[in-house]
């Protein structure tokens, strides 16, 4: 039986950042994918200039759109627009982007087998068994489970969630007068239940509308998707993909190893709690993972993200709270120029939050909120 170094179990942004990462350093690397690319996934497909950066000389970025102009409301309501200068956001599609990492991946010697489900691992002190779906078995000394968060590899190492959020979502091809209306504008709209928001997202001839809020609001969720798309005027137009999924943040003591197996991305709940932005944690997270493989130092994985991305996701925990008990103040916030500049320099990866909510003037303003006492919730938690 052939003994890889390192198998991937996931050919997603995480699973192939970590692969190419990997076998670009001489790790002989095998990644196995339950799909064929190029596939759909469900996904808002908004790139910030940390995914971009993480990417940057590795593949060329197939953008269907680049945004410069968002639009926020709250309830549908209480609307306003900004404009930037240069790109805020750049859109792709994921069964474009994954298959260019896919590529890169292989190109950096990486092998690739599709149509692969791996059931269970077992784990001794010569490696890591991976059982497949048809009873065959691949051996390796390391395994990089990026195969989200319900998959094998989160439950092997017991990953735990500090939040788990319903995220249901659209593809609507749109004409041509649609197409117009929303290039180079994304919309943002903070939703009634607490916590949950709305999105436009424009991919050329094609929109990716969606909503997100906490698990256990299933029908409250659904009926804020079908009212935000009444009320876009899309209501008439048939969806090409109509899909849902759990995002599920960790818990920030939760592991991220077992033995010789760890995870990455999704599988490990790393993303920003508030925008449950994942693309930048998924690829970032490889990245280290396979390097750490290369580096023979597993336990350096799990110390460089408690260094580079648990104080993010610590500081979106941060803003979550506030958006979630205050979200008229957080627009409100949002509607001032330094609330605006905030966001952009999020989203061109130029400051992360944990940088921004480091700084005096944030931390005093964020005091004086703590203290004043908690607003009123209203009675339903389903959007009207």
């Amino acid at each position: 039986m052939i003994v890889w170094d390192l198998v991937v179990v996931g050919a997603g942004p995480a699973g192939l950042s970590a692969a190419h990462a990997a076998a670009r350093a001489g790790v002989r690397t095998l990644v196995v994918e339950r799909a064929t690319h190029p596939r759909y996934k469900t996904c808002g497909g908004g790139l910030i200039g940390t995914s971009l950066a993480a990417v940057r000389g590795r593949i060329e970025v197939p953008a269907h759109d680049r945004v410069d102009r968002v639009t926020f409301t709250r309830d549908g309501r209480r609307e306003f627009t900004r404009r930037n200068g240069s790109p805020v956001v750049t859109m792709v599609r994921r069964e474009e982007f994954d298959d260019r990492l896919r590529a890169a991946a292989v190109a950096a010697g990486a092998q690739m087998r599709e149509q692969v489900a791996v059931r269970a691992i077992e784990q001794d002190p010569e490696g890591v068994r991976l059982r497949l779906a048809d009873g065959t078995t691949i051996a390796a000394r390391t395994v990089i489970g990026a195969d989200g968060s319900s998959g094998v590899t989160a439950r092997h190492v017991g990953v735990r969630y500090r939040q788990v959020d319903l995220g249901l979502e659209l593809e609507v091809p749109v004409p041509p007068a649609e197409q117009e209306r929303w290039r180079g504008r994304l919309l943002l709209d903070w939703g009634a239940m607490p916590g949950s928001y709305a999105w436009v997202f424009p991919k050329g001839d094609r929109l990716t509308v969606g909503v997100i809020a906490g698990r256990g609001a299933g029908e409250g969720t659904r009926a804020y998707l079908r009212e935000f798309v009444d009320r876009l005027g899309l209501t008439g137009l048939p969806a090409e993909h109509d899909s849902g999924h759990l995002t599920r943040c960790r818990a920030e003591d939760s592991p991220l190893r077992n033995g010789r197996v760890l995870v990455v991305g999704d599988a490990a709940g790393l993303l920003e709690p508030w925008s449950r932005e994942g693309i930048s944690f998924a690829l970032r997270s490889g990245e280290l993972a396979g390097a750490a493989v290369a580096d023979g130092d597993l336990a350096g994985y799990e110390r460089a993200v408690a260094e580079r991305l648990t104080p993010e996701m610590r500081a979106g925990f941060r803003l979550l709270d506030l958006f979630t008990s205050r979200p008229a103040v957080f627009h409100a916030l949002l509607a001032t120029p330094p609330g605006w500049r905030m966001f952009v320099r999020f989203c061109q990866g130029r400051a992360s939050f944990d940088d921004m909510l480091r700084r005096r003037p944030i931390r005093a303003a964020l005091a004086v909120l703590d203290r004043l006492p908690a607003p009123r919730r209203p009675a339903t938690s389903v959007h009207p």
